[in-house]
């Protein structure tokens, strides 16, 4: 560590500041941090946003199905669809498909929400993508899809 008032421009990071992952997290950090304060009075989090985009492009889908395009745990999709429900946005109905299974539908009050919803996440990504430069966006969005598939 270079200084001793701890302001993170006076640390120095050594390894950990070159490294992709550490990198990821702080930019991911930076955009749920904005995210919160964009949304906050909504009541909903990066990862309802989620849930709710699948469930929105993808009506009927399960519960587990959406947990897994996710990338979350199943045990977690139960309290974020409990919350969602408390909203009125997201319905379960029983699966056609499976009748142990739950699919997931927006309300008709979920589709207003969510329209709303999407243009201040948009708006809040925007005022963060004016870091870049032309054409950085898209790049990122490419390379970063090349790990998580």
């Amino acid at each position: 560590m270079n200084g001793s008032n701890g302001a993170a421009d006076d640390i120095n990071f050594g390894a950990l500041g070159e490294m992709l992952g550490y990198r990821l997290r702080r930019a991911q950090l930076t955009f749920f941090s904005n995210f919160a304060a964009v949304c906050s009075d909504l009541g909903v989090s990066p990862g309802l946003f989620g849930v709710l985009s699948i469930a929105k492009e993808n009506p009927g889908l399960t519960q587990t199905a959406v947990a897994q395009a996710l990338g979350n745990d199943r045990s977690a999709m139960v309290a974020a669809v409990d919350k969602l429900e408390q909203l009125n946005l997201i319905e379960r109905r029983p699966s056609k498909r499976d009748r142990r299974s739950y699919a997931l539908y927006l309300t008709e009050h979920g589709q207003e929400f969510y329209t709303e919803l999407v243009d201040r996440v948009i708006k809040h990504e925007e005022k963060l993508c004016e870091r870049l430069k032309p054409g950085e966006k898209e790049w990122l969005v490419e390379v970063l899809g090349r790990f998580s598939s």
